[in-house]
């Protein structure tokens, strides 16, 4: 079977989402689309983060019950994805005790019995933001460089470590043979150097006290908890049958991309594949590595309330394309991009109601004129995927748009009567039809009122992208 396996970060369950989460879950869900019309069976799946300390301290300042406040932040990350026609084949909650509390405990198992688990003392700084330990070289003058101005816990307990060191020479040679792929390549360099200097083993534990008795038991020591990043990226598999539905996980595992923000690159590209190497278990194909979204030029951040955008009332007043549009054509997926309502504003009338809208309405004007029946035509990819440009590609179906626009406004059919105007359909009506083809990963639902309307006689329909004054 030709399949093709995609996930996108597991969000934290400790807030509703912003603007930012959209970013990922439209590039997943763009991707999965895209394999389709290759003909593979595609999967998508992503879940809540729900056994954070972070979650833990969210609720009890909103003084709420933990599996409540959990389940109620994780169900709207889950319509999110759904209001932007782009939900998940498969959304994992790291709280759930029959499957996902079975598979963690399995893959500490398989680590435990490589020998790469073991128990001692540590003293260091911890950052609840990100749920990790930081040593202060790592630290931007003590303080967290994605978590800025918030203090680090000095954290001193017994926990359990993972030999990361271990596998220090084996990971750079994955990495630098493309094996374990990292895209692009300046995030791979990134990784390489991190991984050329000092790997330090990490810890993967809390104490039941620490962790206020929330998260995936430690398998034979009641005491403890699994930390955070061990079982949330296991989300991976246990959302598809590790350790509970064996013959759905070999169907579908490796992962063939894990579309990931940058601030979490190391827990991907280094930690969960060295968890992997350990467990005797296959690795990811591709991690592919997305900048922030920036809100009117600023970090989405919850201490400034003007850059945490709700997307939901702009999914109602927009529609689900015109986001997708704006996130997938404006933003390079490798970099940092900015949003805005304006911008939207600006790409939606120009590119959408002036660009694909107009063309839809004046071929279908046309063709209503003389009842004109399009004929089938064969359709094909204009576009590849696999460098992940999806901005670029977007690009060249607005140049073709551009095209077709100025084909029509040359050859001014409405002046056109009878075979002549039927001679100029027969032109234009096939390259709507493979545009329609070829939009189908980005905007989907655009696609499918095109291919409805051009698959039968022609008439006007109302427009797909009303001018917004």
């Amino acid at each position: 079977m030709d399949k093709f396996y995609i996930t996108a970060a597991i969000p934290y369950a400790n807030a509703k989402p912003h603007i930012g989460h959209a970013l990922e879950f439209i590039q997943a869900d763009a991707l999965k689309r895209y394999h389709r019309l290759l003909g593979e069976k595609a999967l998508s799946l992503s879940g809540g983060d729900e056994n954070a300390l972070k979650n833990v301290q969210a609720a009890t300042a909103a003084g709420r019950p933990l599996q409540e406040f959990i389940d109620e932040n994780t169900e709207a990350f889950r319509q999110l994805a759904i209001n932007l026609n782009a939900g998940f084949d498969i959304w994992q909650k790291g709280s759930d005790r029959e499957h996902h509390y079975r598979a963690s405990q399995k893959l500490w198992e398989l680590c435990a019995k490589n020998g790469d688990i073991y128990k001692k003392s540590y003293k260091g700084l911890y950052c609840v933001g990100c749920e990790a330990f930081y040593t202060p070289d790592e630290l931007n003058e003590g303080e967290c460089f994605e978590h800025p101005g918030k203090k680090l816990e000095e954290v001193e307990e017994e926990n359990y470590f993972f030999r990361l060191s271990k596998y220090q020479e084996p990971l750079i040679e994955l990495i630098e043979k493309d094996t374990l792929r990292v895209v692009p390549d300046f995030r791979k360099n990134e990784v390489l150097s991190f991984l050329k200097g000092s790997l330090n083993d990490i810890s993967i534990s809390r104490s039941n006290e620490r962790a206020k008795d929330w998260g995936v038991p430690v398998p034979n020591d009641a005491t403890q908890k699994i930390y955070v990043w061990f079982d949330a990226l296991n989300i991976y598999q246990s959302g598809i049958g590790f350790g509970w539905n064996e013959k759905e996980y070999e169907k579908w595992w490796p992962a063939d991309v894990h579309d990931i923000g940058k601030g979490i690159t190391r827990f991907h590209a280094v930690y969960w594949p060295a968890f992997l190497l350990s467990a005797g278990l296959k690795l990811p194909k591709t991690i592919l590595v997305h900048g922030y979204l920036t809100v009117n030029g600023r970090k989405i951040s919850k201490s400034n309330p003007e850059t945490v955008i709700d997307p939901t009332p702009i999914i109602q007043k927009y529609g689900a394309d015109a986001i997708r549009y704006y996130l997938l054509a404006k933003i390079n997926p490798f970099g940092d991009g900015d949003f805005s309502e304006e911008k939207l504003k600006e790409v939606y009338n120009a590119d959408l109601a002036n660009g694909l809208g107009n063309l839809v309405a004046r071929v279908a004007k046309l063709g209503e004129k003389i009842g004109y029946e399009p004929g089938t035509s064969e359709q094909k990819l204009s576009h590849n995927l696999d460098d992940f440009r999806i901005d670029l590609a977007l690009e060249k179906l607005w140049q073709k748009i551009d095209e077709l626009n100025g084909f029509v406004d040359q050859n001014q059919p409405w002046k056109l009567e009878g075979k002549e105007l039927t001679g100029f359909l027969d032109k234009i009506v096939p390259e709507i039809q493979n545009l329609s083809y070829n939009v189908t990963p980005f905007i989907p639902e655009t696609s499918q009122k095109i291919t409805n309307q051009f698959s039968q006689k022609l008439v006007s329909q109302p427009p797909l992208f009303p001018r917004i004054p």
